[in-house]
């Protein structure tokens, strides 16, 4: 997830929250901001440009199997 969609989900977020004084909000966001990174790095997540690499690699692998899969057929 990139980080401006991190921040728009904290900034949201701090609208959320009564306004207090200023290092209180500023703690709860980076407090937040790190608890979002923290579990979306956890998770098992490829970034678009690793899933169409992969997406692209697959084709590939596939389009191989049918030509070897005519070939068998053939002989």
């Amino acid at each position: 997830m990139k980080k401006k969609r991190i921040s728009d989900i904290v900034n949201i977020i701090e609208k959320l929250l009564p306004n207090e004084s200023s290092n209180f909000t500023d703690e709860i966001k980076e407090n937040i901001k790190q608890a979002i990174q923290d579990h979306l790095h956890n998770l098992d997540i490829v970034t678009r440009e690793e899933f169409d690499i992969q997406k692209e690699v697959l084709l590939k692998t596939r389009l191989k199997i049918e030509e070897l899969e005519k070939k068998i057929k053939a002989n």
